[in-house]
């Protein structure tokens, strides 16, 4: 037997189905020498890697979504038919390790035989051999070996048994070319018929290949025109009728192996399944399911507050001091503050979620490893679908007030594209942590600071303005779901797994990946963003801008300002002069209705580098040095009148515009960068941009109007 070297471009895929460990095995082949990206064209993750057998060569490996047949349910299942049955496709692989989750090998191998009748030299893993030991469950290997004609290892993705003979076998496999005839579903005369002359017509890899062409006609993608009315001709000449024909397909390949297993498998009474189905009375219960899940997703919520705000404050602190740092070395003009204002301040938008991001998908990881994330998707779906979502949507929702780009990022646990796509474009309507310190300063104009038995005034004004962004959330997502079109099915398939201790290695491997995309993907458009905002908050036509600096050096004489009065006093004429400035005039018309003069209007512009940088705005304008203190900037706010009538700007119908322009306005930069990456492009996060301004516009106009 010779040797044959293996090169980067040998492909093997993973394949398997919900739940079987197949992204456990990932991980433990490749380790952090792994990428996650999206297919082309479409928003479903594929993760791709690299690892060495056992002879010292190299292989790459593609992850694929989990499938439970050829005949696909779903756009993540369809992906993968067509990588399988399309020989010229990207991620085509040339091997497959097939994963089977060994305490229910009886439902694992419908897919399974259908690969072996494609000719893919395969390896099955019987993964979770550790735990069938423990149920008692025995796997008479040699013996499926044998009627299988394929080699089968028993592995443990948990803990790396069993990886070095599966390695092996893989060296074996490749080198060996092993392709097996189908011989486990005899086609019926017409499927006999389709399948040859496919073959014949298009010089398919074999006749079940051609006959999934012909039962797939309608949704390949790389068939061009021409070739589906090929194929659509062969259909009706034979009057090939592909439903029945695929439940025909599927029942007969059942009654082959259900028998296989029930002979070469022996298992002990239920036991572990006991444990399981006790636990899950209580915590998939139709009333105390919901509340142990508000409970879990509390914790979670405050860990994503609470938890995330020391090493918030630590990069916080950190940015500052390389801040401090830059004023030191490099000279006083534009680019002292192109690095600080610009460079820096981007970074820092984009590493200050670092620490939100990695403690959810941490939280997100554990609850998911341990089985519970498909008990609370089982728990909500009802509800979820009236809306057009799913149930897993609930915990992009509930996160989303924590910050709406992990949020958003955690939607990609949802497989039907549709339900997924309205999670993500709906999520940034709830109000995250950004929005209190706006909250803060504009309550205090609208509620008084006094209590209702034993509830604070502000407190519920908080909580309504919270309650009308997930109300606001709710609706556009029932209104997505009757105008966006999909032909995937709206359900939720899911088998709902034994609890098990999460594998730590996956959770941490998950979280880094999740945490370098968002570096690596988002990062880069907010920091080209916040370089921006820059440019037009501190530039402006040159004349306009030395006659605000000779303007705020001549009053602060004339008021014997202090040095640091006199530097926010020339900020804020500067800031005026700038081109934002220049914008917040010219915009000024627009947003007059809403009762908003251009100092607002500059503000409005600034924060959506982020929602609170509003009050630093506010604090600029105003010649406040400190810009955390709500209280003083409301106080300065609260004195200020309109030139032309004498009466106050902040009245009380303009500071409730302000609350709802800001409850249903696109969050930020960050939100949008996100967007634009988890929805593949930048259709959806324009279309979301112009929709919540449009929204918050219309709600803050009408709000005005009334009480004003």
């Amino acid at each position: 037997m010779h040797s044959i070297e293996l090169t980067e471009e040998f492909k093997l895929g993973l394949i398997g189905n919900p739940n079987c460990g197949k992204s456990s095995l990932f991980n433990q082949l490749t380790g952090i020498n792994q990428k996650i990206g999206n297919f082309p064209g479409v928003t479903v993750e594929k993760k791709t890697g690299k690892f060495a057998l056992t002879n010292g060569t190299n292989i790459s490996v593609v992850d694929f979504p989990g499938t439970y047949s050829i005949y696909p349910n779903s756009t993540e299942e369809k992906i993968v038919v067509q990588s399988l049955i399309n020989p010229k496709d990207a991620f085509h692989p040339d091997a497959i390790v097939y994963v089977a989750d060994s305490t229910h090998l009886e439902h694992q191998l419908l897919l399974l035989t259908q690969l072996i009748d494609l000719h893919f030299p395969i390896v099955l893993a019987l993964n979770m051999s550790d735990i069938a030991a423990k149920e008692s469950i025995e796997i008479d290997v040699a013996a499926l070996h044998k009627k299988l004609g394929i080699p089968i290892v028993s592995i443990s993705s948990k803990t790396g048994q069993g990886l070095a003979e599966l390695k092996s076998a893989l060296v074996n496999l490749v080198q060996n070319k092993v392709k097996e005839k189908p011989n486990f579903y005899t086609f019926n005369p017409i499927e006999k018929e389709v399948a040859n002359q496919v073959l014949a017509d298009f010089k398919t890899k074999n006749a079940y290949q051609g006959l999934l062409w012909a039962h797939h006609s309608d949704w390949l993608t790389f068939l061009d025109f021409n070739q589906k009315e090929d194929l659509k001709k062969i259909q009706e000449q034979h009057q090939f009728n592909a439903l029945p024909l695929q439940v025909e397909e599927t029942m007969a390949r059942f009654n082959h192996f259900e028998s296989l297993v029930a002979k070469h498998v022996k298992k002990q009474q239920a036991t572990k399944s006991n444990l399981t189905e006790k636990i899950d009375r209580i915590l998939t219960h139709r009333f105390f399911g919901i509340f142990i899940f508000m409970a879990v997703m509390a914790l979670v919520f405050q860990a994503i507050f609470a938890w995330a705000s020391y090493p918030m404050d630590w990069i916080e602190g950190i940015m500052g001091y390389l801040s401090q740092g830059v004023a030191n070395v490099v000279p006083e003009g534009w680019f002292q503050s192109l690095l600080i204002d610009g460079v820096l301040a981007g970074l820092g938008g984009v590493v200050i979620f670092i620490p939100q991001i990695a403690i959810l998908f941490f939280l997100i990881g554990l609850l998911e490893e341990v089985g519970y994330m498909a008990r609370a998707a089982f728990i909500w779906d009802r509800f979820m679908q009236f809306f057009g979502l799913n149930g897993r949507s609930i915990v992009a929702l509930i996160s989303g007030g924590a910050c709406a780009i992990p949020a958003m990022m955690s939607a990609r646990t949802i497989s039907n594209q549709k339900e997924k796509l309205i999670t993500i474009l709906v999520t940034p309507f709830i109000s995250c942590s950004a929005r209190i310190p706006v909250y803060v300063v504009l309550i205090g104009f609208v509620v008084p600071a006094s209590t209702w038995g034993i509830f604070n005034l502000q407190g519920l004004a908080f909580l309504g303005l919270y309650v009308l962004g997930i109300l606001g959330a709710l609706l556009l997502a029932l209104g997505l779901k009757w105008t966006l079109k999909n032909s995937e099915p709206s359900f939720l398939a899911l088998e709902l797994p034994t609890y098990r201790a999460p594998v730590m290695r996956n959770v941490w491997l998950s979280t880094y990946e999740k945490v370098k995309s968002f570096i690596l993907e988002a990062g880069k458009i907010i920091l080209i963003i916040s370089i921006l905002l820059w440019f037009t908050a501190s530039y402006g036509p040159s004349k306009a801008m030395e006659k605000a600096v000779a303007t705020a050096e001549m009053q602060a004489i004339e008021n014997q300002l202090s040095e640091e009065d006199k530097s926010n006093l020339i900020s804020s004429k500067k800031l005026e002069a700038s081109y934002a400035g220049h914008f917040g005039k010219m915009i000024e018309p627009v947003i007059k209705p809403l009762g908003y003069d251009w100092k607002i209007g500059i503000a409005l512009i600034t924060s959506f580098g982020a929602r609170e940088v509003f009050v630093g705005t506010m604090a600029t304008i105003y010649q406040i040095g400190s810009e955390e203190d709500e209280l003083r900037i409301r106080d300065r706010m609260a004195l200020e009148k309109d030139p032309i009538t004498g009466k106050p700007i902040y009245t009380l119908a303009t500071a409730l515009s302000l609350l709802i322009f800001y409850v249903f306005a696109m969050q930020c930069m960050s939100t949008l960068a996100v967007m634009k990456k988890e929805t593949n492009g930048w259709k959806w996060p324009i279309i979301m941009f112009i929709l919540m301004t449009g929204i918050a516009y219309i709600s803050a106009f009408m709000v005005y109007q009334f009480f004003s």
